[in-house]
């Protein structure tokens, strides 16, 4: 009888020892997140109150289901449009392209910059296969078209992907009769522009130079 309970809660342990693993498994599929990492917040979640693990997991339930894209500049949003092209104080003659919505929300912490966006959600790199559709450049080369743009600022990170896809834009866009900029090098060389701290993103903005 003994051994049947015992074998019974060996099997119990084995199988949550799995439900651990599969958890940092998943985990481990984050950016950033290492082995050892993965494996200390599943112990965490396993230790907490069961009120907080199930309000995590319906933070994730909720952004899966209820968050997209914006349909015009494609920042995250909870509706058809986000929050800063619904904004009727926005300034509708200017466009800042970014390659993520990070560093979308990094700028606007700034205050730098009081326009609209667009987020390409990349840059181009041949070797890896992004083209210009990846980008979409085409859907920034419609809004240009629209003849209420005035100027495009490209803060796309300064890399040699950044630096191509900015002065791929600068081609398709300047056609259009708008005013095309990058913004300064304020910014270090190989660094995400995510990363940099709000003054540093001040200055390199109000610093932008035209294109040609």
């Amino acid at each position: 009888m003994s051994g049947t309970i015992a074998e019974k809660g060996s099997g119990a342990s084995r199988q949550q020892s799995g439900f651990l693993a599969r958890l940092a498994k998943e985990f481990v599929r984050l950016p950033g997140i290492g082995q050892k990492t993965a494996q200390r917040l599943a112990f965490h979640i396993m230790k907490a109150e069961k009120e907080e693990a199930l309000r995590l997991a319906d933070a994730i339930r909720d952004v899966k289901e209820r968050v997209a894209f914006c349909t015009q500049c494609r920042n995250i949003a909870e509706e058809s449009l986000c929050d800063i092209c619904l904004n009727p104080k926005r300034d509708r003659t200017k466009i800042l392209v970014v390659e993520e919505p990070s560093t979308l929300q990094a700028i606007e912490h700034s205050k730098a910059f009081h326009g609209l966006y667009h987020v390409l959600f990349g840059a181009l790199s041949p070797l890896d296969g992004v083209g210009p559709a990846d980008i979409r450049a085409h859907e920034l080369e419609e809004r240009v078209k629209s003849g209420e743009v005035q100027e495009v600022v490209i803060a796309t990170n300064p890399t040699i992907e950044g630096e191509a896809t900015a002065i791929y834009l600068t081609k398709i866009l300047k056609p259009h009769g708008v005013s095309v900029s990058r913004i300064a090098y304020g910014i270090p060389v190989g660094m995400d522009i995510e990363y940099a701290d709000e003054v540093t993103l001040l200055k390199s903005i109000e610093g932008r130079r035209e294109l040609t």
